[in-house]
């Protein structure tokens, strides 16, 4: 019996079907670094919210692995934690200073007054200097007509917040002698006084118990009495707002310690404002006047 002649095998021709599975998984792969990436680079808030989209988009239908990522480590500084919701009220002193500089600024730019004014944000609050030239004639303690200019701009400033402010009066450490002002000591104590008496004058919404004035003499130079220049910056008015608040980097370990324990006190939102060296200085508030013997 003859055998059947088997043909020779059909050799199937190579598809590019696997092309398409192939490129979707290459997607998918990509748009998972991309996701990865994104998410080292943005906060909690848009991390929660590209979850629920790619959660959504993808139907996976159990809990999404992104729920278990957290912000990058690098960027945890920018997000204030619970532990920190302590210092939230410094902050927000902190921020109401700086618009103030801002503003004041500006105005000291717009009118070409740099020369004249300056603003420091110090560890004590914001500081405004105004040199003696701005405000009163050499040796005196009576206004001048660009103070007039001056005035009205800070005291809208001072009215917008709440803190204290202190203003000082400083001399150079050239010897006055005169009926009205016998020493440095009464020009510098007059020049803050004068100074704060117009403030609250020209703007109601002025407290007189946030102010008080000190004369500080020659006692607190910021420039070299050895040369006019240094001189010319020592005599000056300054102006202090002073904080309410002071940053707690105990906070931290205050906050989790009061989760150990539950009779713990709650930790402190601030110290406070910087108190005033009686010290060779002449006081004076908004409602009371006191001397102090030199």
């Amino acid at each position: 019996m003859a055998r059947k002649k088997r043909g020779k095998k059909h050799e199937e021709e190579a598809g590019e079907a696997w092309l398409l599975p192939y490129s979707d998984l290459m997607t998918l792969l990509l748009a998972l670094f991309i996701s990865l990436f994104a998410m080292s680079q943005t906060d909690q808030k848009k991390m929660s919210e590209m979850a629920q989209a790619f959660s959504a988009a993808f139907n996976m239908g159990g809990p999404s692995f992104f729920d278990k990522m957290g912000p990058n480590p690098g960027r945890r500084a920018e997000m204030p934690s619970d532990e920190d919701l302590g210092n939230s009220a410094y902050i927000q002193e902190n921020q109401a200073l700086e618009e103030v500089k801002k503003q004041m600024d500006s105005y000291i730019d717009q009118n070409s007054l740099n020369e004249q004014l300056s603003t420091e944000l110090t560890e004590d609050g914001l500081l405004i200097r105004i040199k003696e030239k701005a405000l009163f004639p050499s040796g005196s303690a009576e206004l001048v007509a660009q103070s007039q200019s001056i005035g009205p701009v800070v005291a809208g400033l001072l009215a917008t917040i709440p803190e204290r402010v202190i203003i000082s009066g400083h001399t150079d450490n050239v010897p006055i002698s005169s009926a009205q002002y016998p020493s440095n000591w009464e020009l510098s104590s007059a020049r803050a006084l004068n100074f704060m008496k117009y403030l609250l004058s020209i703007n109601a919404k002025l407290s007189p118990q946030r102010f008080s004035a000190i004369g500080y003499s020659e006692c607190r130079p910021i420039a070299d009495n050895k040369t006019e220049e240094g001189r010319t910056k020592n005599r000056r008015v300054e102006i202090l707002i002073a904080r309410n608040l002071r940053f707690n980097p105990n906070e931290v370990s205050a906050a989790k310690a009061n989760k150990n324990t539950d009779d713990a006190s709650p930790a402190s939102t601030g110290g406070e404002a910087p108190k005033t060296d009686s010290k060779n200085a002449a006081v004076a508030d908004g409602s009371h006047i006191t001397t102090t013997n030199f």
